[in-house]
């Protein structure tokens, strides 16, 4: 992913940019970051707090601070926050 799109989704999640021109997220919400490099997988989880110094991005959960290269970023999901809940099925009703 280029860092406008991980930018455009945390500004989605509702985070704030705080002091240090980082991104943190509202209480009781979280992202897990989906990242592939020569064929391995993981996925960092429960991440709080989220800076993008050049090519790498720093994540940051309770328990840990990891860095990310951007372009091994491939999904991002996010939880909890205030956003909608939506009934499972395709109907709109």
């Amino acid at each position: 992913m280029t860092r406008e799109q991980i930018e455009a989704i945390l500004k989605n999640a509702q985070a704030k940019l705080d002091k240090e021109n980082g991104y943190v997220l509202p209480d009781g919400s979280n992202v897990t970051f989906h990242v592939a490099h020569d064929g391995a997988s993981l996925a960092f989880a429960k991440l709080e707090a989220v800076k993008i110094d050049g090519e790498l991005l720093y994540a940051k959960s309770a328990k840990q601070t990891v860095a990310i290269v951007l372009s091994d970023v491939f999904a991002i999901s996010v939880e909890g926050g205030n956003q909608p809940r939506r009934a499972a099925g395709f109907s709109a009703s």
